[in-house]
């Protein structure tokens, strides 16, 4: 690996694997040190899905006890969320971005260093909640029911808190080092359409986190101090637990899909040998989200007893923000569209997102409608519409950029038959998992519960056995990133012909990315308008 500056606990560049278990400045160490953590719980994450799966697979108990079924998929849902899709998507921009604006490193290398660091602690205290009482009222938390569980409920919003303080100080880097560390000729008209993704993902970070956390410190304090803020027997309102929470935490919806969007901007122009349809509107539509994210939350208030007329207003906007995803979507069909489509494991996750979150975002739309939200809450067919957009589109974006980017990191490349081998079983296991989930939810089968009607049993078995095809089609991949690391092909500077700064480096980078400060006077995307910087063998 790159060459390795300072000493003992402070280090920079990563030279040896001791590099990685200490405080590194290096944006490089730092999104490995991210992108292997959060991937360590995606896999402690996905056995507890394994384990509500088993649970359900019939009616009855099978395996666990009703609280400690609510343990499972509360723990399930937030390790998910903020120690895999929101971190594991923070290490790979922090690895790539400053490599595609041309900076040297990120603007404020030691506050990303803490960014990372801040992490594990949140984590074990997430871990510890297990054994003195669990937290069993979902990831949302909500009052009065986060109020009356156990110990493990505290540690679980003081986990919480670590995580946002993190994901503020990210956001602020990002948005820094964009704006301020681009290289010579690199305008906002040439801004990679990740680096856009990332500003709209950081701004929202910026103005949302710090929601979430109020609310967190409201609900420490009430159950440490005996605060009152959401017991309704002594003046609070439960209901502002919601509105906060929400407030947050739908705009985070786009936080976990944001950068999903930027990484198959960049995936696709590059395996269809065509430049990017309306880079303009994609970059706009990014912001927009941004922006229109923050005014929809009440949507899942609906059936909360809110004001029937606030309903309206908020079913308009909750429809409004498909308009610029729907967007994205047709430039990206319009960038596939007569192109030399090459169809590798990254084009494959790719085009899998397009198909599988376009499904999240029709499910979406029905749940924005109130007379249907109001039959489906609470059902199934949330549970399949969360999944279609955080796992069949989060995900599936993610593996997308690890399958383009690992040459950039490692120098190797990834064997592609164990990679169309993951594809293909995550894709059938996916929709064997949650396309049943629907209809569940259609009929009536609540979500949350650790039993259920006989007449469910059917669509739960199918459901089941999907999760444990999808569990299985983890293991491919681990198999093919570890044995790649030693043994793949090399990769060479730019294996894929790709037009973006980064590909113009060794792989992997030199610690301090670019030896001379490189000057951009070219689209990035403007394929079959000019030839790729460098033709390497291992393509």
């Amino acid at each position: 690996m790159a060459e390795t500056t300072g000493h003992g606990l402070i280090r920079h560049g990563g030279r040896k694997l001791s590099d990685y278990f200490v405080f590194n400045t290096d944006h490089k160490v730092i999104g490995i040190q991210y992108m292997v953590m959060s991937f360590i719980f995606f896999i402690f994450g996905g056995l507890l899905a394994m384990a509500i799966r088993a649970e359900l697979a019939q009616p009855g108990t099978q395996f666990v006890s009703g609280s400690a079924y609510n343990q499972l998929f509360t723990i399930h849902g937030t390790v998910m969320i903020f120690l895999w899709i929101i971190p594991m998507f923070a290490g790979l921009a922090n690895y790539v971005i400053p490599l595609q604006i041309g900076a040297e490193d990120m603007a404020f290398p030691k506050l990303n260093a803490l960014s990372f660091w801040l992490l594990p602690p949140g984590a074990l205290l997430l871990l510890i909640s297990f054994y003195v009482g669990g937290a069993e009222s979902g990831w949302t938390a909500y009052a009065p029911l986060s109020l009356q569980t156990g110990s493990g409920q505290t540690l679980w919003a003081i986990s919480l808190q670590f995580v946002g303080f993190s994901s503020i100080f990210s956001a602020l880097n990002f948005l820094v080092t964009i704006f301020n560390m681009r290289a010579v000729g690199m305008t906002l008209g040439r801004l990679p359409l990740m680096a856009w993704a990332i500003v709209a993902t950081a701004i929202i970070q910026i103005l949302g986190t710090p929601v979430l956390s109020g609310a967190l410190f409201m609900l420490i304090f009430s159950r440490v101090l005996g605060t009152n803020f959401f017991s309704a027997s002594a003046g609070g309102d439960p209901l502002m637990w919601q509105n906060l929470f929400w407030f947050y935490s739908h705009p985070a919806v786009y936080i976990m899909i944001l950068p999903g969007f930027g990484i198959i901007s960049e995936v696709l122009p590059v395996f269809s040998r065509k430049p990017i349809f309306g880079y303009k509107l994609i970059a706009i539509s990014s912001l927009s989200i941004g922006i229109f994210g923050f005014l929809v939350w009440a949507h899942h208030m609906f059936t909360s007893g809110m004001d029937p007329l606030l309903r309206i207003p908020f079913m308009i906007t909750s429809m409004i923000i498909a308009v610029p995803t729907g967007v994205k979507i047709f430039s990206w069909l319009a960038t596939i569209w007569g192109g030399k489509l090459r169809f590798t494991t990254a084009m494959m996750f790719a085009l899998g997102f397009i198909s599988m979150f376009l499904i999240g975002g029709l499910s979406g739309i029905f749940l924005a409608s109130v007379p249907i939200d109001i039959h489906v809450q609470d059902t199934y067919f949330v549970v399949a519409h969360l999944h279609y957009v955080l796992f069949g589109g989060s995900v599936l974006a993610l593996y997308a950029g690890v399958y383009y980017w690992y040459p950039k990191i490692t120098g190797r490349m990834l064997n592609e038959k164990l990679g169309q081998l993951h594809f293909w079983l995550n894709f059938i296991g996916f929709n064997l998992t949650f396309l049943p989930q629907h209809t569940l939810g259609l009929d009536g089968m609540p979500r949350r519960v650790a039993d259920y009607a006989p007449e469910f049993a059917a669509l739960n078995l199918v459901s089941t056995i999907g999760a444990m095809l999808l569990a299985f089609s983890t293991l491919p991949f681990i198999l093919n990133a570890l044995l790649s690391l030693k043994r793949g092909a090399a990769a060479g500077k730019n294996p894929w012909r790709a037009l973006g700064l980064e590909w113009t480096l060794s792989s992997p980078p030199p610690v301090h990315n670019f030896p001379v400060p490189p000057e951009v006077d070219a689209d990035p995307y403007g394929y079959g308008e000019r030839v790729a910087p460098v033709l390497e063998a291992g393509r």
